[in-house]
């Protein structure tokens, strides 16, 4: 049995198979999730797990050169927007779209991991970089 880090077995497995530039998005309960990307859905009820109890334990497991965010959260939902602007601090490429681009970008992506958050904009695509 795993001792540390993500047990959820099919995000490890995802996380452990990303090459660099890969890219996985986290979204909210609504996000729209196109039919041939997988999806691991951690939604339980409205609310759980949210949106930042994943995505920071995502953040901990992957190296992350560049993060996606939805331009409305700029104005739509500030906590969104506040972890975008500490992810940058933290030394990772931020860029802003609009909600309807950021649901194509999940057209490319590896994995969509659905949460049970019910706020608005809640999504991000994180684009994984490399550890040397």
């Amino acid at each position: 049995m795993k001792k540390h880090g993500i047990l959820n077995s099919d995000i490890a497995r995802v996380l452990a198979t990303l090459g660099h530039t890969d890219c996985i998005v986290i979204g909210d309960c609504g996000l729209p999730i196109p039919d041939h990307v997988e999806r691991i859905d951690l939604a339980l009820r409205i609310g759980t797990p949210s949106f930042f109890d994943v995505l920071d334990e995502v953040l901990k497991d992957m190296q992350v050169e560049r993060a996606v965010f939805a331009t409305e959260v700029l104005d739509r939902n500030e906590a969104v927007m506040a972890r975008a602007t500490a992810m940058a601090g933290n030394g990772i490429g931020i860029d802003y779209v609009s909600h309807d681009e950021l649901k194509r970008l999940s057209h490319d992506a590896r994995v969509v991991i659905r949460t049970g958050e019910a706020t608005p904009y809640a999504n991000v695509v994180l684009y994984a970089g490399v550890i040397f």
